[in-house]
């Protein structure tokens, strides 16, 4: 199963360039990286991302997780995953822009 992961710029690049990171500045806070199911990304971009270019959408294979993973209820009560321990490169399975349209953040057609 794939889980998404929003990141700006900058915390993008640095997972590219290091290969690992504890997370955005809400991540490290909380002690686990936030991710997102198919159906939950879109309300997290508007809710925590809302007016913001520059973000990227990283898909991640729940498989490569392992029991680093929990399910943990959140937001409105849903299930959502979360990582604990470091987002690696190799956890990633693409990444592909975030861009702000109109009506909000275009999701890739890829996230179906």
């Amino acid at each position: 199963m794939l889980i998404y992961k929003i990141f700006r710029t900058d915390e993008w690049a640095a997972l590219d360039r290091d290969g690992a990171t504890s997370g955005a500045p809400v991540d490290i806070a909380d002690g686990f990286v936030h991710f997102s199911t198919a159906e939950q990304a879109r309300e997290t971009a508007a809710k925590h991302f809302a007016g913001e270019d520059g973000l990227f959408l990283l898909a991640c294979n729940t498989d490569a997780m392992g029991d680093d993973l929990k399910w943990e209820t959140s937001r409105g009560g849903a299930l959502f995953p979360h990582l604990y321990r470091d987002l690696t490169r190799d956890d990633v399975v693409w990444v592909l822009p975030l861009p702000l349209g109109p009506d909000g953040h275009a999701f890739p057609k890829e996230m179906t």
